[in-house]
């Protein structure tokens, strides 16, 4: 393997070690049970030959894309196909109706579930392909008209309705934070998320995605269990 080569996975796999180091920090500091970090490498944007390099490396366990097309160009049809069976797919953008029967079939998690129509047709392809379909409903945290997600005062209502479809398992909420905003504002939007999560998702096994590379910390501090991290990860 070149020097080059060599050099560029050994900055990932520093990356890597960095971040679940940040994480049981930041659990440390909230007083949180100690247990080995978890987190979704974010792939939409990162080389080929670098999510190879973690796979491989037993480092990427659970990857994230938000674009189908663009997710089933990679891990479908292109590079990273051969090792599409080492690793849980989520999507975490935003699904349209036109898509919903290509994700289904795609990823192995939906985290993005805004609207009950988006649920139903996630539904009918899951039932379609015969499988049960681990979701998680997307909260809207911030006033961005842009940002998809449930109000939070909603989000318990929508729940309801997801539970009543057969083919979807719900297990957890996803969030995203304001942009740009301070750590007074991230701590306060985090804080509401997780206090949803403990009223709806009680018991084990459900999962709150919180914080992204530029405040994965404050998420974790929260009580967030799978931060979305992309560019921190693949720098």
């Amino acid at each position: 393997m070149p020097t080059a080569e060599i050099t560029r996975k050994g900055a990932l796999l520093s990356n890597f070690q960095n971040i679940n180091s940040r994480i049981s920090a930041a659990r440390q500091q909230a007083g949180l049970p100690a247990r080995e970090p978890s987190f979704i490498a974010v792939t939409k944007y990162a080389a080929d030959e670098d999510v190879k390099d973690l796979i491989e490396a037993g480092a990427i366990k659970l990857a994230g894309e938000n674009k189908v097309q663009d997710a089933k160009a990679k891990w479908a049809q292109g590079a990273l196909a051969p090792l599409r069976s080492r690793v849980t797919l989520h999507f975490i953008g935003h699904l349209q109706t036109n898509k919903a029967k290509a994700a289904v079939e795609l990823f192995d998690w939906i985290d993005c579930i805004d609207s009950l129509k988006i649920a139903a047709e996630v539904n009918r392809h899951a039932e379609a392909a015969g499988k049960t379909m681990p979701v998680m409903l997307q909260l809207k945290l911030n006033s961005s008209p842009t940002q998809s997600g449930v109000a939070p005062e909603q989000a318990g209502e929508l729940l309801a309705q997801v539970r009543q479809l057969k083919h979807l398992a719900p297990r957890g909420y996803l969030g995203i934070a304001p942009a740009e905003g301070t750590p007074e504002q991230l701590r306060a939007a985090f804080a509401a998320a997780k206090k949803i999560f403990d009223r709806d998702f009680p018991g084990p096994g459900n999962y709150l995605s919180l914080g992204m590379s530029g405040d994965y910390e404050l998420a974790v501090e929260a009580g967030s269990d799978l931060p979305r991290i992309g560019s921190s990860l693949f720098a």
